[in-house]
C-alpha cells in the first residue's frame, strides 16, 4: 500500500529511521532530520540496543501513564522508571522478562488509578510493549507519593 493510500485510510504513516556507523561498535539513530540517539555495542558514548530497547518501553509506558493521568486531572509531579531486563543465556541473548519499578509522585492520584493507567499502557496503549515477543513478561511495582504499592492491591481492597 502506498504511503498517500495509508494516509486516506486513516493509518499513521511509517515509522523511519536512519542508522549511521561511527566507528568501533558506535551507531547514531534517528529520523532523518530530526535528533540522534548514540548506540553502542560497548556501552561507552552511548546505550547498547538492548538498553536502548528497555528504555524505549519505559518511555512508551511513561507517556501513556502521564496522559492518562493528565486527562482525569490528576497531573503527575514526577515519574521515574528503573528498569531491569533478564537476558537469555543462549545465543542470541535476547530479553525473556522485563521489570519496570515506577515511583510516581502525584498526590491527586489514587493507586487505583495509578495501577489502571500503568495497566491501560501495557495491555492496549503501549506500541513498544505490543511490538515485543508476546512471550516476554513484563511485570511492574508501583511506590506512589512514597508508599509501595502491590499490583492489584488497590483493587483487591475495594
Amino acid at each position: 500500500m502506498s504511503e498517500a493510500a495509508r494516509g486516506a485510510a486513516g493509518a499513521k504513516p511509517v515509522a523511519r529511521v536512519r542508522v549511521a556507523w561511527q566507528g568501533g561498535q558506535r551507531f547514531d539513530a534517528g529520523r532523518p532530520g530530526g535528533p540522534t540517539l548514540r548506540l553502542d555495542g560497548t556501552g561507552e558514548t552511548g546505550q547498547s540496543p538492548v538498553d536502548a530497547v528497555l528504555s524505549a518501553l519505559a518511555g512508551c509506558v511513561s507517556i501513556d501513564v502521564v496522559e492518562i493521568l493528565a486527562k482525569r486531572r490528576t497531573p503527575v509531579e514526577r515519574l521515574d522508571v528503573a528498569v531491569e531486563g533478564e537476558r537469555s543465556t543462549g545465543t542470541p541473548r535476547r530479553l525473556v522478562a522485563v521489570t519496570l519499578a515506577f515511583t510516581i509522585d502525584a498526590p491527586a492520584v489514587d493507586a487505583l488509578h495509578a495501577e489502571r493507567a500503568i495497566d491501560l499502557s501495557l495491555t492496549k496503549y503501549c506500541s513498544v510493549r505490543d511490538s515485543l515477543a508476546r512471550d516476554i513478561p513484563v511485570t511492574w511495582t508501583l511506590v506512589l507519593n512514597g508508599a509501595p504499592v502491590a499490583p492489584g492491591e488497590a483493587r483487591a481492597s475495594l
